[in-house]
């Protein structure tokens, strides 16, 4: 959605070995590939995640834990697209899909950037995004049974609308991670399409 507007896209994909297969890596490469084809060149960074999640997962409670890989998520995507004179982040998430895309969820995931966060996708229906990725050829590479780093820690019962206040203060409380996700940018992995 932003490559046909001009945007030159770096993507980001966040890989959670053993947890995670090298087929789920291949799959987001074809996808890359792919998508590519369409929109010109992309640069993919392959970032070690594992450390990140295993570190979140002892440190926070389960039903606030997807917030906190986002952030994570959001503050390592921030570092390479900022080492990449990149002015923007953007997301696949549309309002409402999963717990992690509530407006409130959304809310506390923005705050761990200072980039500008675009969501292309924010008001699309969920068969609207298949009908576009049909329609440049990544549906049938999207939907192979391969697990993604989001899926492998998912809680039960996620909290929908997590406080940023409390959000903050437990963050604030994980005085490991800022290390771990500069090591998780450092040792990304950049693949060129």
């Amino acid at each position: 959605m932003v490559a046909r507007r001009g945007v030159e896209l770096c993507a980001a994909y966040f890989h959670s070995p053993p947890y995670t297969s090298e087929r789920a890596k291949i799959k987001v490469c074809d996808l890359a590939e792919q998508l590519a084809a369409y929109a010109g060149s992309v640069k993919l960074y392959v970032v070690p995640f594992t450390d990140i999640q295993l570190y979140l997962n002892e440190q926070m409670p389960p039903e606030k834990l997807t917030i906190f890989l986002k952030r994570s998520m959001i503050k390592a995507a921030e570092r390479l697209a900022l080492r990449d004179n990149c002015l923007c982040l953007i997301t696949g998430d549309a309002i409402g899909q999963v717990a992690s895309q509530t407006l409130t969820a959304i809310h506390a995931t923005n705050t761990a950037a200072t980039l500008p966060v675009i969501r292309p996708l924010a008001a699309f229906d969920k068969q609207d995004i298949i009908d576009i990725s049909q329609k440049i050829g990544t549906y049938e590479i999207s939907i192979r049974p391969y697990e993604d780093c989001c899926t492998v820690f998912v809680a039960k019962h996620p909290d929908l609308k997590p406080k940023l206040s409390i959000i903050v203060k437990m963050e604030e409380r994980a005085a490991g991670l800022p290390r771990l996700i500069d090591e998780a940018v450092e040792n990304a992995e950049l693949i060129e399409f």
